[in-house]
């Protein structure tokens, strides 16, 4: 539920934020007769991503054990590949985003009649198919310990309610978030969420006999983690952390993380840091005049 809320509110706040600024321009720019375009953008990429969703949950169910975790194991792959383009595209955008907004927002209005409703439904589209696709992912992986997908869901749209919240004060200028600060730290905390989706991925492809070593474990600490127990319990939720984990799925976390945690925190500390000041010009040298 924690792991779910903190994806909802971060795919969410992004969403949200791209449509107050797509409301924002257009009010500002005395276009407000464009806005039903906006929300018809926006509520047909919603119910794609709901769609999409629903297709995912109850797509495989009247498969075979092993079709359904081959399934599993190479879509939880996939949401890993998506959630990780996503964490260094925000980073890297969050700061021009507004501006590469609202000059799609100036072609479209002047393009034709439905081009801004094409401009919301990409943008919110992506968002919502990427968190469809995640939340899925980390979701039935959740499931995989609890049997439940119900916390996990409630978590979601905790998470997303949160959201839409805070992209609605933003949008009044009742709240100011510090974004870069805001989506470094969340990335960070999903890389190991991601890692956890991908470690268990590679679980269900083992488990359908595409990947071997099942048997293999790396490490196996259920009697100083049981599953049952509320530690057990936490950190299979957030990070999908497995007591009993083979090598392989080991050798796939470790992987994922090292790299990828070393290469967001240095972009991150790069961004962060100060432009150098130019240097001060030193004072010419006054020129010695007179007679030889």
């Amino acid at each position: 539920m924690v792991a779910n809320f903190l994806i909802g509110l971060r795919e969410g706040l992004e969403a949200s934020l791209v449509v107050s600024i797509l409301i924002a321009y257009l009010v500002k720019t005395g276009r407000q007769q464009l806005l039903p375009r906006i929300w018809l953008g926006v509520g047909v990429a919603v119910a794609v991503s709901l769609a999409f969703g629903a297709l995912l949950t109850f797509g495989p169910k009247g498969l075979t054990f092993t079709a359904q975790e081959a399934i599993g194991g190479s879509l939880s792959i996939v949401a890993v590949a998506f959630v990780t383009w996503m964490i260094f595209w925000m980073a890297r955008t969050a700061r021009a985003m507004s501006g590469e907004l609202r000059s799609a927002i100036d072609r479209a209005a002047e393009a034709g009649r439905w081009s801004l409703a094409v401009v919301a439904l990409l943008a919110v589209g992506r968002e919502g198919l990427e968190t469809a696709i995640f939340l899925w992912a980390a979701t039935q992986a959740a499931a995989g310990t609890s049997g439940s997908t119900v916390q996990p869901l409630l978590g979601a749209v905790l998470g997303l309610a949160v959201a839409i919240v805070l992209g609605y004060l933003v949008y009044r200028g009742a709240v100011k978030i510090n974004l870069s600060r805001f989506f470094f730290w969340t990335g960070v905390f999903l890389i190991f969420v991601a890692a956890g989706v991908l470690s268990y991925g590679v679980h269900d492809l083992q488990e359908a006999g595409i990947l071997p070593g099942l048997n293999t474990l790396a490490f196996d600490v259920s009697r100083a983690i049981p599953p049952s127990s509320w530690y057990g319990t936490v950190l299979k939720g957030v990070f999908n952390f497995s007591p009993a984990t083979s090598v392989l799925e080991a050798v796939v976390w470790v992987a994922y993380v090292v790299p990828v945690l070393t290469v967001f925190v240095r972009q991150g500390r790069h961004r962060a840091a100060p432009a150098p000041r130019p240097a001060a010009t030193a004072p010419a040298e006054p020129v010695a005049s007179g007679r030889n």
